[in-house]
């Protein structure tokens, strides 16, 4: 792949040839945890959460309206890609960032707080739509400033570790929200859980906030904001990324649109095993729990490997193996619905899937940095839109519709297959020189 070398940013705080600070790089992971962390949490207290704000005397309708206020939070995640992303790419990664972490926080305080459905009506469920509004656009907009950073503060032969952060960050939200819930679970009894202990999460998760803005606040600027290639509009940023790289857009949004099937469907696997597997609480959140650490480790893997043998391979072969193995996972699961096949089977895949954590170097390293942040933030955003979002309630609605508890395999081996086709028609990123 041909580039330009990238020049020292004229308004930015220069960065070594060794790269950022650990401080730089954990405040930009520390924004990432925290808001998917509550997102995490949503969605494994689904269940409590529709039974306090959307009541029903059928249960599958209380979940789905659970599971699909969980959606409406990505209704916003474009709308945030386009104009956060654009704004990182006008005005700076640091002052984007800030104002992600910042409305994060506004919506995980209405969430935490909200009295249920019998206290003030119809109010709650109103109140919690809108939480997840301004949260989803929030998300939206992380991603692509936050990946850009790392980027482009990072050696350039160490950008997939550096990058790879970007979803070890998600794991290790996963990872710290499934703790807290295990711990919940079986510290509380399952009537306290369900009516108070599933606030706690929520409430955990506000008093990091004040960390988050202190430790983004002193990050270094890695754009140069007075380089004449900066836009002055949003629209002149998204004219240039749809216009001008066509190409990488569409494949990153078919990419990003597979990758994010597989991540909220095991996401989902505590929802599967209480309600279709039929376990108790805390085996269910343990599989949370795995799936976190599972990301966290392989993420950074994967990350690591790419810089030494390329972004290609491991985009490739972990995404044929999980189409391979998903069938016969979901089937060992149902076979065998035991604590011990639930944790090892789900381990694996995720495993496999999270070393495709690369894909989140390969895509922002394939467009300039005129319209890196808003490349990825607003493909990022469509793709987990429009499958990410409707994920778990597809599931959720093909298990009741079909009585089939296999439903989620057979949806992660066709996303499977077009995230393959992306993959092959992408170049190779790992050796190209960043472009202006």
């Amino acid at each position: 792949m041909t580039a330009i070398a990238s020049t020292p940013e004229a308004g930015a705080i220069p960065t070594s040839a060794k790269g950022i600070s650990k401080t730089s790089v954990a405040a930009a992971v520390a924004g990432n945890v925290l808001e998917f962390y509550d997102f995490t949490t949503y969605t494994f207290f689904a269940v409590m959460i529709g039974q306090h704000f959307f009541p029903s005397k059928d249960p599958f309708i209380s979940l789905m309206l659970s599971v699909a206020s969980f959606g409406v939070g990505f209704v916003t995640r474009p709308i945030g890609g386009v104009v956060i992303g654009a704004y990182a790419d006008r005005a700076g990664r640091k002052p984007a960032m800030m104002l992600t972490v910042g409305l994060m926080a506004v919506g995980m305080l209405v969430v935490a707080l909200t009295p249920s459905f019998a206290t003030i009506g119809l109010a709650a469920p109103i109140l919690v739509v809108l939480a997840r509004l301004v949260q989803g656009f929030a998300l939206g907009g992380e991603v692509g400033p936050a990946t850009s950073f790392l980027i482009e503060a990072a050696p350039a032969n160490e950008r997939g570790l550096y990058a790879s952060w970007q979803l070890a960050s998600q794991g290790l939200s996963t990872l710290i929200a499934g703790a807290i819930g295990l711990g919940l679970s079986l510290t509380l009894s399952e009537q306290d859980m369900a009516d108070w202990g599933w606030r706690i999460p929520f409430l955990l998760g506000i008093l990091i906030i004040p960390v988050a803005l202190i430790m983004r606040s002193k990050m270094p600027e890695t754009l140069d904001l007075d380089a004449p290639t900066t836009h002055h509009s949003s629209g002149s940023v998204l004219s240039s990324l749809l216009f001008e790289h066509t190409r990488p857009f569409v494949l990153a949004f078919l990419l990003i649109s597979s990758g994010t099937i597989a991540t909220y469907i095991f996401n989902f696997m505590t929802t599967y095993a209480m309600t279709t597997l039929h376990m108790p609480t805390s085996v269910s959140i343990a599989a949370t729990l795995v799936v976190g650490l599972s990301i966290l480790v392989f993420s950074l893997i994967g990350g690591w490997l790419s810089d030494k043998i390329g972004r290609k391979p491991l985009l490739i072969w972990p995404k044929l193996l999980s189409i391979l193995v998903a069938y016969p996972a979901f089937w060992l699961m149902n076979a065998y619905p035991n604590a011990l096949v639930l944790l090892l089977v789900t381990a694996f895949v995720v495993s496999l899937g999270s070393l495709s954590a690369v894909l989140l170097v390969a895509i922002p390293e394939s467009l300039p940095k005129s319209v890196r942040s808003a490349g990825l933030a607003v493909s990022y955003a469509l793709g987990v839109t429009l499958f990410g979002g409707t994920a778990q309630p597809i599931v959720t609605w093909l298990i009741h519709a079909t009585g089939d508890p296999m439903s989620p395999a057979w949806y992660l081996i066709l996303a499977g297959v077009v995230g393959l086709g992306a993959i092959l028609l992408m170049p190779e990123t790992k050796d190209s020189v960043l472009k202006d």
